[in-house]
């Protein structure tokens, strides 16, 4: 009786040492991060109808259109993104590892990283390519009516935002990849009891 009363949590407290208190949930964050990539571009769609878009000149409202494309295309590599690696974080650590929380982190930056790269990239080129080729300098109106105040216009855009995008995806991949460096030297040189 005495020995239920010490050690009835035990159960739950081997559960977070073992890792999958940290994995299940961030899959389940994964998931969801996925759905909301489906919802975004219709989010967008009424912001940008809300804002005018469709009140504005037919150059605009086509361009509009072709830069929605464009936001549906990277949503819908964003969504694929997420959701495959809502599966790989489920691998991060192993059981009995003395730090299975940091290689669920650092999994979660690098793909938070490849998610914001590859969104950069096609959003920033896509709108700087459309609105340059529609609009010329008027394209900073199309930018806040439908509620992209970061992208740029014109070729120079064209070159930043894929090279952007691509440096923030190895600069997240090099930051968890050197969280899981430390996990596993730390994992690999303590004393074993």
């Amino acid at each position: 009786m005495n020995e239920k009363f010490f050690t009835f949590i035990k159960p739950f407290l081997s559960y977070i040492d073992d890792g999958k208190l940290y994995r299940k949930p961030f899959g389940w964050l994964y998931a969801a991060l996925a759905v909301i990539n489906l919802l975004l571009p219709f989010y967008m769609l009424y912001e940008a109808i809300d804002g005018g878009v469709f009140d504005a000149g037919a150059k605009y409202v086509f361009a509009f259109l072709l830069i929605w494309l464009v936001i549906v295309a990277a949503c819908w590599a964003g969504f694929q993104i997420w959701w495959d690696r809502r599966e790989k974080v489920q691998l991060t650590s192993r059981e009995g590892s003395e730090f299975p929380a940091t290689p669920v982190i650092s999994h979660f930056i690098q793909t938070l990283g490849e998610w914001l790269g590859v969104w950069i990239a096609i959003v920033g080129f896509g709108f700087s390519l459309i609105s340059w080729i529609f609009l010329g300098e008027e394209a900073a109106y199309l930018a806040s009516m439908a509620d992209l105040p970061f992208s740029g216009t014109g070729i120079t855009s064209m070159i930043v935002a894929p090279i952007t995008g691509f440096l923030i995806i190895v600069i997240s991949r090099f930051i968890a990849e050197g969280c899981r460096a430390l996990a596993s030297i730390a994992n690999n040189t303590s004393p074993k009891s």
